[in-house]
Order: structure tokens, then sequence, then C-alpha cells
């Protein structure tokens, strides 16, 4: 069980320790805007008038909301800059030794669309002073960071897009256009966090033995290690719960997220995992989680590329996902959870470490979308492929599918 964190009247707030957005990542809240109308009764066709001009203005505001909700998945750190810079002291390590090849090879994005025409012929690559200038000019995706006349780092923090966006590496390799929602596997959060000179060395080796696209959500509370995946957090406007083991809808992840993880400035309580924390006036994180929300529900799940799937084959294998795994994989949202399902690890014999750290001590069905997008699969990443995947099931339930039946099962799921 995780020990409360309380602060009382008078104290300074206590920040979590160490950790960092997810992969989480951080999911968002449609809202709705209530549009009054008047008794008093008007000419023929003006109560027809009136309900359309309170359409217009309902969608109106429900856009404003997801252009709100962008700005701060990309933008908003929630005040984590004290977690980051005052007790990780970041802002250092970036300035002193984090040069742009070192930034690219640790999974670190570039947003090509802020960068000026030809820069990247000009600059020294190999030089921390040039990540600098790419903060600077706001280019480093899911990094905020204010810099001084004299080119030093004096503030720096994390927004939700460090692991729950990429690029589509139109310019090179790790830097091009944004791609929200499409969770960043390429990103080495733990080798990131293991660079702060504030950790110790038992941290910094549980850190560095994460790897590429997993972090531990709840390290930091429990001293537990069982990273996970970082999850795509696009096509989840009719999914009830955003965690593999449905702790709560989206916006409870956010706030989890952003209070217990990225160190934002803000009030979190779950009784069920003894977690209590309360920080000063203002909260940074509850007033955004509705539009946060918002623009996670408007990003769609990314079709598959044309001809990355044989058609025939993907038709012979909706039939068979029909008959083995529509049970649990159910209707347009792929995943019984929203129904309130969950499953024990031994009925779908993967590993049960992750959820015994959770409230609810089970997985649930993870939602299909976009598979072909974001190997490896499983909570831990432990199917590299949606082969492996196919194959797990087929033992692990005794489907009895051949292996013809199991390619053609392959192909359908890349079809999603």
């Amino acid at each position: 069980m995780v020990t409360q964190k309380k602060n009382t009247a008078g104290r300074r707030p206590r920040q979590p320790r160490f950790g960092i957005a997810t992969l989480a990542l951080v999911a968002l809240a449609a809202g709705a805007a209530l549009i009054g109308c008047g008794t008093q009764k008007g000419a023929p066709g003006e109560a027809g008038s009136t309900a359309k001009e309170g359409q217009a203005a309902a969608e109106q505001a429900s856009a404003a909301l997801v252009v709100e909700g962008k700005r701060v998945f990309r933008f908003d750190t929630f005040g984590d800059e004290q977690f980051w810079t005052d007790t990780l002291h970041m802002n250092e390590v970036v300035e002193k030794s984090l040069d742009p090849t070192t930034a690219l090879k640790l999974g670190l994005k570039v947003d090509a669309e802020v960068l000026p025409p030809g820069i990247l012929e000009k600059v020294d690559l190999k030089s921390p002073a040039t990540t600098v200038a790419l903060l600077k000019m706001n280019a480093i995706v899911g990094i905020q960071a204010t810099v001084d006349a004299e080119n030093h780092i004096t503030r720096l923090g994390v927004t939700c897009a460090l692991c729950h966006s990429t690029v589509d590496n139109s310019v090179m390799a790790g830097i091009g256009l944004r791609k929200d929602g499409w969770p960043n596997r390429d990103l080495n959060v733990g080798a990131i966090i293991a660079l702060s000179p504030a950790l110790p060395a038992e941290k910094k080796a549980v850190y560095k033995s994460w790897g590429p696209g997993k972090y531990d959500p709840r390290f930091n509370l429990d001293g537990k290690n069982t990273p996970l995946v970082i999850p795509p957090a696009y096509g989840l406007a009719q999914v009830k719960n955003e965690t593999y083991t449905a702790e709560g809808p989206i916006s409870y992840w956010n706030a989890y997220v952003a209070i217990t993880q990225m160190g934002g400035h803000g009030n979190f309580s779950d009784a069920r995992l003894g977690i209590d924390i309360k920080q000063a006036p203002p909260d940074l994180v509850t007033p955004k989680l509705p539009a946060l929300r918002a623009y996670q529900h408007s990003l769609s799940a990314p079709p598959p590329p044309a001809a990355s799937f044989n058609a025939a084959a993907a038709e012979r294998g909706r039939a068979l996902f029909g008959q083995a795994c529509s049970t649990c994989h159910v209707g347009a949202t792929g995943t019984d959870n929203n129904t309130g399902k969950l499953h024990p690890a031994a009925d779908t014999g993967v590993d049960a470490a992750y959820a015994a750290r959770t409230a609810n001590k089970a997985y649930r069905t993870t939602p299909l979308r976009a598979l072909w997008q974001h190997p490896p699969y499983f909570h831990d990443g432990s199917a590299a492929t949606l082969a492996d995947v196919v194959a797990h099931y087929n033992r692990v339930r005794t489907l009895k599918l051949t292996a013809e039946q199991q390619r053609d099962l392959v192909e359908y799921l890349k079809s999603l």
C-alpha cells in the first residue's frame, strides 16, 4: 500500500517523488454548452431559428474546448517545473550535456513546423547549445523551457505530448510534423530521468532498466518495478477507461499522471491506493481536464496504410475473430470493459505483477485500435508482433487454430 501524502496548512506542498508523464498519458473530456431559451412566444419559425442558433453556439463552444485542449496537451506543464528544475535539476543536465544527436537517440522528437528553413544545415547537432536554441523556439515535443538572455535554461518542465506524441520523420528520423496521440515508442523515459544528478544509483538502475517506449507509473509511489508500454492516446472517444487496469475514466488518469508522475501542481486522491495529495491553491490541473479530454476524444485512430495487409486473408480472419475473440473484444470499441468487465491475469496468460499493484487487481480488455501502428503488445510489451499475440492466445485459450488460420487472423488485426 502506498504511503499517504498530505499537505497541511502553512506547509510547503510536497512534490511527488521521481516520476514522469506517460503514457499515459493523458486523456481528456468533451464539453457541451447549455443554451438557454426564453419563455416568450415568438413568431412562426422563430423557435426553429433559435434552436439552430443554439446548436451552432454549442458546436462553437465544443470546438473552442478542443482547441484549448490541444494547447494544454502540447504545451501545458501544470506547474511541474518545480519538480523537473528544482528537484531533478534537469535544466542543468540539458544545458550542459544534452546535444540534439543524443536527444534524438533518447527518443525525443523535434517539431519541424517551427524550425526556420535550412536551420539544420547551419547548426551543430553535437552541441548542447543547439538543444537550448531548439527549446527557445519551442521545437522539442513535450518539453517547455524558459531560456534567459544569456541562453541559460532557468525553468524546465514536461507536457502530455512528451510520451503521447511523435513526429512523421519527414525531415529526418525524429524530426517532422507532430502526430498527437501516437505513443512515442522510441522515447527512453527511464534513461532521461536517470540523467538527473539528484537520483541515487539504485534508482538510476531501475530507470535505466525500462528501455524505449516503457514507463512505470507507480514506481515512485510503491518502489516496485513492472514497466508498461506507453499506450496510444487516440481512438478513445467511446472508451470508458483509459488505463490497462481500468481504475477510472480518462480524466482520472490524466489527473493521476499530471500530479503524481509529472509533478504538476494540483490535488489528487484515491483511497484505494492510499494516495491523498493536497497542494496549496491554485490547482493547475483540475480546471484543464475537460479541455484535455475534449482534445483526446477528437483524435481518431489512424487507418492502416494502403496495401499493408492482405484483404482476402483479412476477410477470412474477420470470421475467425468473430468465433474466437469477440466475447472479450466486443463491439466497435473492441473491449468488454465498457460494460465493467475485468479479467484476472490467469484468464489471458499475461504477467500478473502489475495488476497486483493496482486498485482493481485485474486487466481490462485492451481496445483494438490501429494495431498496425504500435507494437509491442500487451501491457508489458511481451508480444513483439501481432503474430506473437495470436500465437499466445491460441495456446492460452486453446483455440486450436491452424498456422494458416493464425496468419489470416493477423491480417485482420492489421486491418483495424
